[in-house]
């Protein structure tokens, strides 16, 4: 039986990545591509965040990436060497109870549009909360074009840190370009961004984790309860714009569920303006009475608005759920169209 090869492991898992990413690239807008190639290669290169990059060199780089992902658009994804044998790259428990006690953890599921994930990472901490295995990442090893700070795999989340960290620097310098959004800009201002960037980011990174963990922590929650008939539903409105309505839904299900209890028990105003500062577009014209809390709460300090909006939302948004899926049962394909004039229209009179 081969002993354990972690750069054999890298190499393979980097390759699945590469793999993933031909395949599914071409579906980003331009602006969005040429945003995650950017953060690819700061990432590949160890660039630190506040330094600018060589806009030539990543130039080249892109060129030479564009030319590999050409040659494996087609190339099968490969199996994972271990000591226990070869695994699926999709088998993430299988490759975990190898990995997991040597100090690593490793990812490999779907996200949206069905495009396959896959992280290599040094593991910083592992605790279980409500059933859940709950893996927060450190230095990450191998991983593809789009890195999401959270991720949900078969009762397991994973906290990437490396991908939060940048995630909030990125809503730092957005923030600074335009500072329009007022709550951002309060969530921002209890940080000594000016003075001390990087120590900065390190405490938002620190108060971040653990509303990334609750987020994903309600996702997880949603899912098991919703099971395979809100699948159903998506799928059958997959790329339509009937898919954004019942996504932000669920999110907002999902952040009821936990993430804003947990913000209301912790009461720390930085997490509190963070969230509402990125409750934005669909889901915040789907959730005025959440948005009210936030200002009772500018207004009073009183934590309690938070908690009684957070169990309003969540009795409301899983009426609407049940309405969803009762509709879908019952019309089928016609469902995504209907559910969309039910709630759109709130959305474009606001």
């Amino acid at each position: 039986m081969p002993g354990f090869d972690l750069d054999a492991l890298v190499g393979a898992v980097r390759q699945n990545c590469h793999i993933s990413d031909a395949q599914f690239a071409g579906d980003l807008t331009l602006c969005t591509f040429l945003l995650k190639m950017r953060e690819l290669y700061r990432w590949e290169n160890a660039i630190p965040l506040t330094q600018e990059m060589p806009k030539s060199e990543v130039g080249d780089w892109m060129n030479t990436r564009g030319q590999l992902w050409d040659d494996l658009e087609s190339a099968p994804y490969v199996p994972l060497p271990l000591p226990s044998g070869a695994v699926d790259a999709f088998e993430s428990a299988r490759v975990n109870a190898d990995l997991l006690a040597r100090g690593y953890v490793y990812s490999g599921g779907y996200g949206r549009h069905c495009k396959p994930h896959f992280f290599l990472a040094e593991l910083d901490r592992h605790e279980r909360r409500d059933g859940f295995d709950i893996y927060v990442a450190g230095r990450e090893l191998a991983r593809d074009l789009e890195a999401p700070p959270g991720m949900y795999l078969d009762r397991a989340l994973f906290i990437r840190t490396e991908a939060l960290r940048r995630w909030l620097w990125e809503k730092y310098e957005e923030w600074r370009w335009s500072k329009k959004n007022e709550a951002m800009g309060r969530a921002l201002a209890t940080y000594p961004f000016a003075d001390a960037p990087e120590a900065a980011l390190d405490a938002m990174v620190a108060t971040e984790q653990e509303s990334v963990i609750l987020h994903e922590l309600g996702e997880a929650l949603a899912g098991e309860e919703l099971a395979q008939p809100w699948d159903d539903l998506l799928v059958t409105a997959m790329r339509s714009r009937a898919e954004i309505v019942l996504r932000a839904a669920r999110d907002l299900y999902a952040d009821c569920r936990a993430l804003l209890p947990g913000l209301a028990e912790r009461e720390n105003p930085a997490a509190l303006h963070f969230y509402f500062a990125n409750l934005v577009g669909l889901r915040r014209k789907l959730a005025p009475d959440l948005v009210q809390a936030y200002e009772d709460w500018l207004a009073s300090g009183d934590w309690q608005t938070i908690s009684v909006a957070a169990e309003a939302g969540l009795a409301h948004w899983r009426g609407q759920i049940a309405g969803m899926l009762a509709l879908h049962a019952e019309i089928g394909d016609s469902a995504p169209a209907a559910i969309e004039q039910r709630l759109a229209p709130k959305e474009r009179a606001a």
